[in-house]
Formats: C-alpha cells, structure tokens, sequence
C-alpha cells in the first residue's frame, strides 16, 4: 500500500507490550523549501538541525512516534534516510509509515483570495510543494495493514462546522477540505491487542484576518476528533486508543478558539497525563514577555515561540491515551537551562526545534 513500508530490519527485537510502552509526538520541523531537500539534507550527513532532531528522539527512545511538520514523499525516501540515522544510532525503528498530507494539494482555486492561483495559500494546506511539512510513524511495533485517512473530509461535511463560508468565493466549500495536513487512525499491534493512533497536524490559528479562516479551521480540526470518537463520522475508533499529534491549539493562551481543545480534554474516555518539564516553566519565567499575561501551567508548554509580539510559550503538541490506558509516566523533554547533566542539553533540544517532544508511559488494560 502506498505510504506503508514496514523496514528490512523488522525482525529486530520489540519491547514487551504487555510490561510498558512509549508513545510520543514530536513537531521536528523537518520541512525544507522544496521536495527532495530534506532527503539531501538527510543524506550528507551535515545539517545540524537533523544532528538535533536525532539527539532529541534518541534521548526521549519512544518505541512509537509521530513526526509532524516533515516532508512527505512517495517512496518515503526521506522518512527511511532518516529511520537509518536513527537505527545507526541505536534506536531500532522496525516500522515506517506516512500518507500523502494535503499540504501542498493545489486546489486551482483562489483560497486566500490574492488574486492569483497556484500559490502556497491556494493548496488545501499551506504549502509550497506537495508534501511539505507533513506527517510520519515511525515504530518498533508492528504497523496494521489498515487504516482509515480522514484528509480528505470536507470542512463543510463536518456536522456544526463553523467554516466561513461568506468570506471564500463560489465553489470553495465542494473542494476544501477540513485537514491541513491530515488525520489519520492508523493500528499498531502490540503483541495480540491492537493500538489505534488518531493522528493529526492542524492549522495555525493565525495569519488570516477578521474571518479567523485559519482559527476556525484550526477550532474544527480538533473537532473532528469529537465527533469521530462519538461515531458521528462513521464507526467510532475501538480502544485503545491514543490521540496524538500538533494541535496548533492550547486550552487557555494563545489566539486559537481554546473551546474545542478545553472538551476534547474533558472527555470521560479520554485521559490528559499532562506531560510537564522544568525546562518550560523556566523558559517562561526567564523569557517574559507575552507569557507574563498567560493563565496556564507553563510546566505543560511544549512550543517555544516568539514572547516580544508574538504568543509566548503554548502548549499545542498532545498524546492523550483513552481511558482504559494506564498511564506510568509522562513528560516534555525540555531540560532546565543550567542542567550541564541533561541529555541533551538545552542548546541542542532548541537546535532540534520550537516544539519539544511529548511522550507518555502507557500499559494496556488487562483482559
């Protein structure tokens, strides 16, 4: 199937399912400025940022991993250079997997209304080529054969969507669709049980105008999951279940509809670990600016962003295990600044990324 290429070391050994297992999500900024880049980048061996990315994944050793915000390709070729990186350097990824995101899906159509088409703002998500800053797996787990990819749901299809139709011109609402990047319900097998991973990359809720075009999309990206988990967007997901992925959406700071995100946390079949750091509640406190008027934990912060005219520090990256998960332990890997004993050290998780990886602890349920 396209998209899915389990790797030629497979074989390797697994962790034991049935003891503990480490699910984390990761916005490695791994998009370059046009296709083939990355794989480049990858394969000279000297991109210091990639050096980062690798530092960061191997210090946090998830045995699943959602990347976000990295190039996609047809033969997953920049996906296997960098699974190759990562097993030289000892973490063991038997399994890959990524689909056709729908950043840089041109849609002949005028979205942002600049009075051109073909431009990165007329793709049903931004980008500047096909696959730009999309989504991957990588695994030590088996991945399932099947999956069901929900990118290509139309935005006005989702039940009380709040899309502005008034402000896009006629035709738009037949083709746009409610993924930026993607969601996608993908299966990892441990062992006999079988774990679904509701994955996902949303818009930034910014860079738009009165509309709130990219807020509202963002508002209803996180939606979808809402309605998918009641069975309103055909069968609902069994559990368990992890949703994970960049939300682009914080439940309390930040310019992003929080609504959407504050009752996807409350949901009774779903558990909020709440990965926290030192490092962030640090970073804040040192950094000022817009995070002095925050209302949220900065502990649970997993993006380091612009604080003087910009949003300050947010958290919008999530894994949120379904309730019959039993959660050992959770984090963000984001040291304090004058730990010289941190793996890595702070310097290099900043070189990775603005995002910081999140993972948690899970076993399965007995029975």
């Amino acid at each position: 199937m396209a998209g899915f290429i389990p790797a030629a070391n497979a074989q390797q050994a697994q962790p034991d399912p049935t003891r503990t297992f480490r699910v984390a999500t990761f916005n490695a900024d791994l998009a370059r400025r046009g296709p083939g880049v990355l794989l480049r980048d990858i394969l000279r061996g000297k991109d210091a940022q990639i050096d980062a990315v690798v530092a960061v994944i191997g210090a946090a050793d998830p045995d699943i991993l959602l990347l976000t915000g990295i190039d996609y390709d047809l033969s997953l070729a920049a996906l296997g250079a960098l699974r190759d990186r990562l097993n030289a350097s000892g973490q063991g990824y038997g399994h890959i997997m990524a689909l056709r995101p729908n950043t840089g899906m041109q849609t002949g159509l005028d979205l942002d209304r600049d009075g051109r088409i073909g431009g990165p703002g007329d793709a049903q998500g931004y980008g500047r080529f096909s696959g730009e800053g999309g989504m991957a797996i990588l695994s030590r787990f088996p991945i399932a054969p099947d999956h069901r990819d929900l990118s290509g749901t139309l935005w006005k299809d989702l039940p009380g969507n709040i899309m502005p139709k008034a402000f896009y011109p006629g035709g738009v609402a037949d083709v746009l669709r409610l993924p930026t990047t993607g969601h996608w319900d993908i299966g990892i097998d441990l062992g006999a049980r079988r774990l679904r991973l509701l994955s996902y990359y949303a818009s930034p809720p910014v860079f738009d105008g009165p509309e709130d075009r990219n807020g509202r999309r963002n508002h209803d990206e996180t939606q979808l999951w809402q309605l998918y988990l009641d069975g309103k967007l055909g069968p609902p997901p069994q559990a368990p279940f992890v949703i994970l992925g960049d939300a682009n959406l914080d439940p309390v700071d930040g310019d992003g509809r929080g609504k959407a995100m504050r009752a996807l946390l409350a949901r009774p079949d779903v558990q909020d670990p709440r990965p926290s750091s030192p490092g962030g509640a640090e970073a804040a406190a040192l950094q000022g600016g817009a995070n002095r008027g925050q209302g949220g934990d900065p502990a649970l912060d997993t993006a380091d962003w612009k604080d003087e005219g910009g949003p300050g520090n947010l958290r919008v990256d999530y894994v949120l295990p379904s309730s019959d998960l039993v959660v050992l332990g959770a984090g963000v890997l984001w040291p304090l600044a004058g730990d010289s004993a941190a793996k890595p050290p702070v310097p290099v998780v900043a070189a990775a990324s603005r995002h910081r990886l999140v993972w948690v602890d899970l076993a399965l349920p007995e029975g």
